[in-house]
């Protein structure tokens, strides 16, 4: 229930305020009516977040055409009835990224599009589930502004929007985004924030209930290196504040215009390094802004709090992991794809003049939907029956056949070299720029053509959270299973030395291992992603990875056609838009070196050469390694993590370097032990 008590009479309520002249100084206490409240009253107001749910509705998983209990706001939606029970006072935010993700959006934004009159599944259940306000992703950029415009009810007023255009259907909840704005206008792309005014219930100084009136103001954020993630999108079309500077501006209007309580909802994870306004996951200096009561983020598809967490992030001075505080603001991150409900549990006292939080009892959790047992929470059946449609005709479009394969491409041991679902996309990425060369830009035509594709699917998401393309006929699923995003292929020149740069920093996937050490050793540094782990898949060229060296000196014998790459040799090398624009902050990637930037998607892309191709094999298409682990002798063992029971396709991909040691690895989340020799 949206606060108290659950009735869409209190949306009518909500204020959305813009921008406007003056300033007001932030406080930490919550200014409130002095008339509607006795002084030493006390309430709870709990937030409750989503974030990152990528258009999982379902439990459900399109690219192997199977149930997946382990994700689906389906399940969340079990989550949150049960924490709306235990704190009536509340208010469910989503913190962007619920667009994109699944090929059942794809299929909403590309394939059969949503009218004017419709919304997408995921909103059509966030409206079933009475979400009260939302804020906006990098991906909800994906699809382009005409197409976000029109399904979140907007009026951009910008290029590429007609001004006639209808002002069509959207969510029922108010979304925010402030540091997005027009070109044409100056003024933000959506509401930058939004004042919520809800009743609470309140327990009095005599223990009595009471009535009060609270205005909760939502304010949002994105990252600001969308600009060049959806460069063909938005170029010339919007411009990205800081989100330090933004927040500055808005917190003090808000206050003024009535807030008692500020919520930021900033898609974004928490980086220590010195701020600059372009900076991707700014929370760590948003929580210093003086105004902000609570921080929900996300972007990072992690849960937060998490003692037990050992990435980076969570481990920066004046970030509580335990506790869900980062300098000192409650702040909550749940995770991705419905996996998890964040919940701030906001205790506040009333003093006489205005409330306060009670930060000593304050609490913050990220609950999963997996039960300690192992088992899932139930999905909630209403969310399955309104998008029945939706979900049927997605299953049809994914189903459509394309070719076919004798082996099977998975990426359960890519960290350790198969590259069985990794060499496949590096062919067709690396045959379209040739083709491109050739037809467009012969300036190049001497250059040798490179590609680099990553396994997007390591495990981060769980157990199932694999590539897995059985052999036989392959359907626009197993494309999709194989490229996980809706990019689109890019190409950039970039010489020996800047190649030398681009693998040292995929390299920083691995921890560095001792030589000398007998107590089992990590190979896997999980605080680099799986999908920033670019690999080469070329027989012209080979290299080694010497994981006993530290980050940046671990590329050796980087050869082309058997000779060693000089610093100034020339190549260009496909990728997608992602990557070649600044995505995971690879050294020299900026934009400034894109000569192909493509108008197809690089999944279009990887499903044209399969239709070519028709009969895929694995010794042409699926076994092809240009890296080796250099050979090293280490004590003890190199050990790893991935699903249970799949030794025999090491076997396949030719590593015989590879066992598996327990089946299960203790974690309590599934995952089997394995070990491989550095040796061979």
């Amino acid at each position: 229930m949206p606060l108290l008590p659950p009735s869409p009479r209190f949306r009518l309520l909500s204020t959305v305020l813009l921008a406007g002249a003056g300033s007001l100084a932030a406080t930490a206490a919550i200014a409130a009516n002095p008339g509607a409240t006795p002084a030493g009253a006390q309430a709870t107001v709990a937030l409750l977040e989503t974030t990152d749910l990528h258009a999982n509705v379902l439990s459900y998983d399109y690219y192997k055409l199977k149930a997946e209990p382990s994700i689906g706001l389906e399940r969340t939606a079990t989550l949150i009835r049960q924490a709306r029970a235990q704190y009536p006072n509340n208010l469910l935010l989503d913190n962007g990224d619920a667009l994109q993700g699944t090929a059942l959006s794809d299929y909403q934004a590309k394939v059969a599009p949503v009218q004017c009159g419709q919304l997408p599944a995921i909103y059509k259940a966030m409206d079933l589930l009475g979400f009260d306000g939302a804020g906006i992703g990098n991906h909800e950029f994906n699809y382009g502004l005409p197409y976000l415009n029109q399904v979140t009810g907007s009026a951009f007023d910008v290029a590429g929007v007609p001004a006639d255009a209808p002002r069509c259907a959207g969510p029922k909840f108010p979304i925010v985004l402030a540091n997005v704005v027009s070109e044409r206008s100056g003024k933000p792309l959506f509401a930058p924030y939004s004042i919520l005014t809800r009743q609470i219930g309140a327990t009095g100084p005599d223990g009595k209930s009471v009535t009060a009136t609270i205005k909760v103001g939502i304010i949002g954020f994105a990252p600001p290196e969308i600009l060049a993630w959806d460069k063909r999108w938005l170029d010339g079309k919007v411009y990205a504040e800081g989100v330090r500077e933004t927040a500055q501006k808005f917190i003090p209007l808000m206050r003024a215009q009535g807030a008692d309580l500020i919520v930021a909802l900033s898609h974004g994870g928490i980086d220590g390094a010195p701020y600059t306004p372009a900076m991707e996951n700014a929370n760590y200096y948003l929580a210093q802004v003086p105004g902000v009561d609570a921080m929900l983020i996300g972007h990072s598809h992690l849960p937060f709090p998490l003692a037990t967490s050992t990435v980076a992030q969570f481990n920066l001075p004046g970030v509580d992991k335990a506790k869900g505080t980062v300098h000192g603001v409650p702040t909550v991150m749940a995770s991705l794809w419905g996996k998890h409900l964040g919940v701030i549990a906001l205790h506040m006292t009333y003093d006489g003049q205005r409330w306060n939080i009670d930060k000593t009892r304050t609490t913050v959790e990220a609950r999963s939907i997996r039960n300690a047992d192992g088992s899932y929470v139930e999905a909630d059946p209403a969310v399955a029956r309104l998008v029945a449609a939706e979900h049927e005709a997605t299953i049809g479009y994914v189903k459509t056949p394309v070719g076919s394969s004798d082996f099977r491409m998975s990426s359960y041991f890519a960290d350790v070299g198969d590259v069985s679902a990794v060499q496949l996309v590096n062919q067709a990425q690396t045959d379209y720029v040739r083709h491109y060369v050739q037809a467009n830009l012969p300036q190049y035509a001497s250059l040798p053509v490179l590609s680099m594709a990553s396994p997007f699917k390591t495990g981060a998401a769980g157990v199932g959270d694999y590539t897995d393309v059985k052999p036989g006929e392959l359907a626009l699923n197993n494309a999709a299973d194989l490229y996980l995003y809706p990019n689109e292929l890019h190409a950039v020149k970039v010489d020996g030395a800047g190649l030398k740069a681009w693998l040292e920093k995929s390299a920083e996937r691995f921890n560095r291992i001792d030589p000398a050490a007998t107590a089992p050793q990590e190979l896997i540094n999980t605080g680099a992603a799986g999908y920033n782990f670019d690999m080469l898949t070329n027989a012209d060229i080979s290299y080694q990875i010497d994981v006993t060296r530290p980050v940046g000196q671990r590329i050796v014998a980087l050869n082309w056609q058997g000779a060693p790459v000089t610093p100034g040799q020339q190549f260009l090398v496909a990728t997608n838009n992602y990557r070649a624009s600044g995505g995971g902050n690879f050294p020299g990637l900026n934009g400034s070196q894109t000569v192909i930037a493509a108008p197809d998607s690089s999944r279009d892309v990887l499903i044209a050469y399969i239709q070519k191709t028709k009969n895929l094999t694995r010794a042409a298409n699926g076994s092809t390694r240009s890296w080796r682990f250099a050979p090293v002798q280490v004590a003890g063992p190199v050990v790893f993590h991935a699903a249970p029971g799949m030794i025999a396709l090491a076997a396949e991909a030719g590593l015989s370097g590879v066992t598996e040691l327990q089946p299960d690895d203790g974690g309590g989340k599934g995952f089997a032990l394995y070990a491989v020799d550095l040796a061979q």
